[in-house]
């Protein structure tokens, strides 16, 4: 048995526990946040969420000195990391044994959208498109019906395929001396 396979049992017992504690009533909603903060002399951008770090950064056309990936990056990052953790949970759910599970996930972003001449550019990663390779001796079948629960139940996934209203603010606040 694969070191993936022996995590997916323990991945069904924790899951089981959460349903049995949503069944209860003893999980509600949370409110996730994170902290981004512009850096001196780097520009890079630090963001923080929970106890973790994560650099954000450009290259050096953009005056980046490309110290973390960029934003778009970053975003396809977690698109790919939401999907293989659905992959993880729903295989655990199912009962779909997985030898392995990887996800490549791409998109166009074109950095001239919005200069003069590229105004009807997407300022935005498009044409997004992720491919999973998996190995497992579960049927055509079985691998389908996963398949078809991640479409279904992946947060981000989801997330993007049906976008929420965003709400913005802006509070200005004294000038350094």
């Amino acid at each position: 048995m694969s070191g993936l396979s022996e995590y997916l049992i323990g991945k069904r017992d924790a899951l089981l526990a959460h349903r049995e504690r949503v069944a209860a009533g003893d999980v509600k909603p949370l409110t996730v946040s994170a902290t981004v903060t512009a850096e001196g002399r780097t520009g890079v951008r630090r963001i923080r969420a929970r106890e973790f770090q994560i650099i954000s950064d450009s290259g050096p056309d953009l005056a980046g000195p490309n110290l973390g990936p960029t934003s778009p990056e970053i975003q396809l990052g977690v698109l790919g990391s939401c999907l293989t953790h659905t992959y993880l949970i729903q295989a655990a759910t199912l009962g779909v044994p997985l030898d392995s599970l990887d996800i490549d996930v791409t998109a166009t972003f074109d950095p001239r959208a919005g200069e003069p001449g590229y105004e009807d550019l997407p300022v935005y990663p498009h044409d997004l498109r992720y491919a999973v390779r998996l190995s497992s001796p579960a049927s055509d079948e079985e691998i389908s019906g996963l398949r078809e629960a991640v479409e279904r139940t992946c947060p981000i996934l989801n997330l993007l395929i049906n976008p929420q209203p965003i709400q913005g603010t802006l509070e200005r606040v004294p000038a350094l001396p």
